[in-house]
């Protein structure tokens, strides 16, 4: 037996990392798929997806509608109003990266579905390769391959085969990111633009970069910083801010309301917080957020803001302070605590926020660094679980307000 363990161990490390990495990735969709189907046997009238969904209608459900939309017919001039007189939902909200690459892909198919699903799956590929590149000279070889199985198989995997704009997202972060820790910063003025373009998130990148600039600036000694590298840093800042804050420009000057794409943002906050919302204050949503999930659980409200503060305090502290972190290295943990903060500030926390922490996915590696069999085992047979519940529970079957993935 122990014989056939070195020889099976021998055979896989002979294979070519990204055979190795295709067939993590074929396993984990597979998976996937398996799950989805079960989800689509059980779905009943009562589902958004109806009896009889296929797998074709999951690709195609959700946020894919809306880039479907935004590939077919564009953004509106005009912001659509409801009843009540406030800014409706509308295809502002969804970057046109992800919708107009699916079509050009889906041309030859005579199908936008049919598109993004292989531009999600291509790209979930990419990004296995590209997460496996970023962590493997932090944490060896075999955490960075297990970090992969966890982010292929992870409980929100399904998002590599819907029409969701994540997974390109999330390799154009995995590239950047490696980008920026090998300092070769030209690439970025070509990553920064697609990313802001593509999914919300590239303010969080802007932050990241100042405080990976005063990093570099601390340990110049240790780790020269030339003139031409403190250039790149500030430059690429100025870029990745004047992106973040570009799509806000473009929406005022299509429609001619300066505040069209805050506005239409705040149109999913209206379903949550009852009298509406009359604007956008920076980490206000987090703290209504936090009231309204605790009386919707039966406790008392003003318990959410206790709770949030000392959620906020265990994330800096477990970025800070824990050995499996750290073993990451500064970059990857500025990144995170940069993310973190940007959706501090901007979201109002729901069901899709898991969906939304996506992009702290390099903290597979930290999950990974543990060498116990037991426990990597144990955390693939946790993912796969929160797979099953995610897709039943969330994306397929999902018929209530807090089902939104």
């Amino acid at each position: 037996m122990a014989q056939l363990a070195l020889t099976a161990a021998r055979r896989w490390a002979g294979i070519p990392l990204p055979g190795r990495i295709a067939i993590v990735y074929v396993a984990a969709r597979l998976v996937t798929t398996a799950l989805l189907i079960v989800a689509a046997l059980q779905s009943t009238t009562f589902s958004r997806f109806g009896a009889d969904p296929g797998l074709t209608d999951f690709v195609v459900g959700w946020d894919a509608q809306w880039y479907w939309l935004v590939a077919e017919r564009g953004y509106p001039s005009e912001l659509p109003l409801t009843d009540a007189g406030d800014v409706a939902e509308n295809a502002w909200a969804f970057m046109p990266v992800f919708a107009f690459v699916a079509k050009g892909v889906g041309f030859a198919f005579g199908s936008w579905g049919m598109g993004a699903l292989l531009v999600s799956l291509v790209a979930g590929y990419l990004a296995c390769l590209a997460l496996h590149r970023l962590l493997r000279d932090r944490i060896g070889r075999s955490a960075a391959m297990w970090a992969v199985v966890f982010f292929a198989f992870g409980p929100l995997a399904a998002m590599f085969q819907v029409g969701y704009a994540e997974t390109l997202f999330l390799l154009l972060l995995f590239l950047a990111l490696d980008a920026t820790v090998r300092r070769r910063y030209a690439w970025l003025y070509v990553l920064i633009p697609v990313m802001a373009f593509t999914r919300p998130g590239i303010l969080a990148f802007a932050l990241y970069l100042a405080l990976h600039g005063i990093l570099r600036l601390v340990h110049r000694r240790e780790d020269p910083l030339v003139r031409r590298e403190v250039v790149h840093i500030l430059a690429l800042g100025a870029l990745a801010t004047v992106c973040g804050f570009a799509w806000q420009g473009i929406a005022a000057l299509v429609t001619g309301d300066p505040g069209a794409y805050l506005s239409t943002e705040l149109a999913w906050r209206q379903h949550w917080i009852l009298g509406g919302v009359d604007g956008f204050i920076p980490f206000e949503g987090w703290v209504q957020a936090s009231s309204f999930w605790f009386a919707q659980w039966g406790l008392p409200g003003e318990w959410g803001p206790v709770v949030l503060v000392l959620l906020v305090v265990g994330m800096a502290a477990a970025l800070l302070l824990l050995p499996q972190v750290r073993a990451l290295g500064p970059d990857l943990r500025l990144w995170s605590a940069s993310y973190l903060l940007y959706l501090l500030a901007v979201f109002f926390p729901q069901s899709s926020t898991f969906r939304l922490l996506l992009p702290l996915s390099p903290l597979w590696g930290a999950v990974a660094v543990p060498r116990s069999r037991l426990w990597r085992v144990g955390v693939l047979a946790m993912c796969v679980l929160g797979q099953w519940v995610w897709i039943h529970h969330v994306y397929a079957l999902g018929n209530t307000f807090w089902q939104v993935p």
